[in-house]
């Protein structure tokens, strides 16, 4: 017997001047809507069950300005409404009709198949001039001549101002106005399906942003018991969750259906507590693998989670939660940590080749072993699960943002550096992910910044960025993350592509995207079919691809050329070298053709990677 509660809260424009509101408030004795534009009227909604209080208004449609009036006794409190599909003003401002009706054209797009996307993640308000969702369009041009099929969208959750991350969002189903109207961003999906190109949405399930937000006076939304480190965590599994699930299960079937998204990130999962005997995440997967049926098309939920547990990416056959793929932090620390040496922080549990070698073979680097940094085992053996649910990334809005001064890794490793970290990272057998800008060696900082209104909770924030970095060793004071010149000096600089060794690079992830996206589909590059042979006093790490294609890669960690022995047979071809003049290396020094009858030894230059395929006779 099915026992779930499926309401769309929020307003529903139904056509014919006709709008229906539907509210989640137990806590408000009556609930009347007050629409204050385009004609001031109050009317007061029906509840059979002093939980959800609805009603249909006729002559109210599209563009009406309206609040919320809540009355308990002689209290009467105006508020926007918690769904509202748009803050037109801001977070405290009137909540807007919309009409979700689009004439959309992509009647005959059905995704990208998991195992063949190349994501791409960005911040809209950095990423053009423009900082809006039309300022993406003119860019898309680029992305598909890099080669990457799939854009990720940080939170865009009306949050309070103008610039800040997005994980601050208080109306969780209000596209940000400082970005576009909800017309606007349809419109950029719909011009993405077009050009073959999948569009996932970041969300925050685990928290509300603090500023704007009015939900403690409708219902129990947050958790009495429960904390994050952003605030009080989500009811989902004490007294009333039942409303605060249907709230968040409807948000994701609005943006997959209503918004025509690919898919969705799941922000830090781990902070989303919930002991049910039915996970909200599971419950979730439920309906949204439903809508994958009668969509017809391809989904997929991406997890973050530092957890290291597979059972977030198992499927609910097998007693997971059935999300799709996960984020791999311990990827981007390896590597990381192999470039530039640091050891501050969470970063003291890598630096060694085995580990690299180990995320390898096993998707994580953690699987039960004692992690230093936690103090405590870490992580679990992500037996049977396969490559595609694992997406790694040398770069990201996190592991950049939250370094004290913003650093790209452009900016902290060499340019044979940066091409040796996208290899390893192409060259696995795992899905991609960039942060926009690194296929070019953007250098402008990706820095905190925030526009708040309240000042007390402006200098919570300062002081909260300055605790967040003691663990590291970094020296100086931090951006002032409210001030706009934080948020401008984070704008991407295009203009760098006309400089020879940015776009040596930017040709250098064409080709490594190019190759790897082959070597993926025809089933060369997975792990059932790679072995790892590691040189930990050489810093060099070799994979071996045996499956479809035969391939050998060189991964050299060291700041000096080293010598390898060669143990394998045959003649192969050399199909990638990060030294190539053409991607502004140093210059080759393996020829493109090998016979390892006659060569024994191979000469690896610094900081490099290179690719051999095996010929076949």
């Amino acid at each position: 017997m099915n026992y779930k509660i499926r309401i769309i809260p929020g307003a529903t424009y139904l056509g014919n001047h006709q709008t229906e509101f539907v509210v989640w408030a137990p806590l408000a004795e009556d609930v009347s809507v007050h629409i204050l534009e385009p004609q001031e009227r109050v009317e007061k909604l029906v509840s059979t069950d002093q939980v959800y209080h609805r009603g249909i208004l006729k002559d109210v449609k599209p563009g009406a300005k309206y609040k919320y009036i809540l009355q308990n006794g002689k209290e009467t409190k105006e508020r926007p409404d918690p769904a509202s599909r748009f803050q037109p003003i801001d977070v405290h401002g009137n909540s807007e009709v919309i009409d979700l009706n689009f004439h959309w054209t992509d009647g005959s797009w059905k995704g990208i198949p998991q195992k063949e996307l190349v994501l791409y993640e960005l911040h809209i308000g950095t990423f053009s001039k423009e900082g809006t969702f039309k300022g993406i369009e003119s860019h898309l041009d680029e992305l598909c001549n890099l080669g990457v099929n799939a854009i990720e969208l940080l939170p865009i959750s009306q949050f309070p101002g103008n610039r800040n991350w997005g994980y601050d969002g208080a109306y969780h189903y209000a596209v940000q106005n400082s970005y576009g109207r909800p017309e606007d961003l349809m419109h950029l999906i719909n011009l993405c399906h077009s050009k073959g190109i999948a569009v996932f949405l970041d969300v925050v399930y685990n928290h509300f942003g603090p500023e704007g937000n009015y939900l403690g006076d409708y219902a129990p939304y947050s958790s009495q018991y429960y904390h994050t480190p952003w605030g009080h965590a989500m009811n989902f599994d004490g007294h009333g969750s039942d409303g605060t699930r249907n709230f968040f299960i409807q948000n994701a079937i609005y943006w997959i259906r209503d918004f025509h998204f690919d898919g969705l990130r799941l922000d830090a999962i781990h902070a989303i507590v919930d002991p049910s005997a039915t996970p909200f995440l599971e419950e979730m997967m439920e309906d949204i693998n439903e809508l994958k049926t009668i969509l017809g098309r391809e989904l997929c939920i991406i997890a973050e989670s530092d957890r290291n547990d597979p059972r977030f990416i198992i499927p609910q056959s097998a007693g997971g939660i059935g999300m799709d793929a996960s984020w791999n932090d311990d990827f981007h620390h390896s590597v990381h940590t192999l470039l530039t040496g640091e050891k501050d922080g969470y970063y003291s549990d890598f630096g060694s080749i085995q580990e690299l070698a180990k995320c390898y073979r096993d998707a994580y680097t953690f699987t039960g072993q004692h992690s230093e940094f936690r103090d405590k085992r870490h992580g679990k053996f992500p037996t049977g699960v396969p490559d595609e649910n694992f997406i790694t990334f040398i770069q990201n809005h996190d592991q950049t943002g939250n370094r004290m001064f913003g650093d790209r890794l452009s900016t902290l490793v060499d340019w044979e550096g940066l091409k040796l970290a996208a290899g390893a990272m192409f060259f696995s057998p795992f899905i991609p992910m960039l942060f926009m800008g690194e296929e070019y060696g953007e250098i402008n900082p990706f820095l905190y910044f925030i526009h708040h209104l309240d000042q007390q909770l402006v200098e919570a924030v300062r002081k909260g960025r300055r605790e967040e970095f003691k663990s590291f060793a970094w020296k100086g004071e931090p951006f002032d993350p409210q001030d706009e010149s934080t948020f401008l000096k984070c704008k991407l600089n295009r203009d760098l592509v006309k400089d020879k060794k940015h776009r040596g690079l930017l040709d250098f992830y064409k080709k490594s995207i190019e190759l790897s996206k082959h070597f993926r589909l025809d089933g060369t590059m997975d792990r059932k079919s790679m072995e790892t042979i590691s040189f930990e006093k050489q810093k060099v790490l070799i994979l071996r691809y045996y499956g479809n294609e035969k391939l050998l890669i060189f991964q050299n960690y060291h700041k000096e050329q080293n010598v390898i022995s060669v143990v394998w047979n045959g003649e192969w071809e050399k199909i990638m070298d990060s030294n190539d003049v053409a991607f502004q290396g140093k210059g080759e020094l393996i020829p493109s053709c090998l016979n390892f009858a006659n060569t024994k030894e191979l000469l690896l230059q610094p900081l490099s990677i290179m690719v051999l395929k095996q010929k076949v006779n």
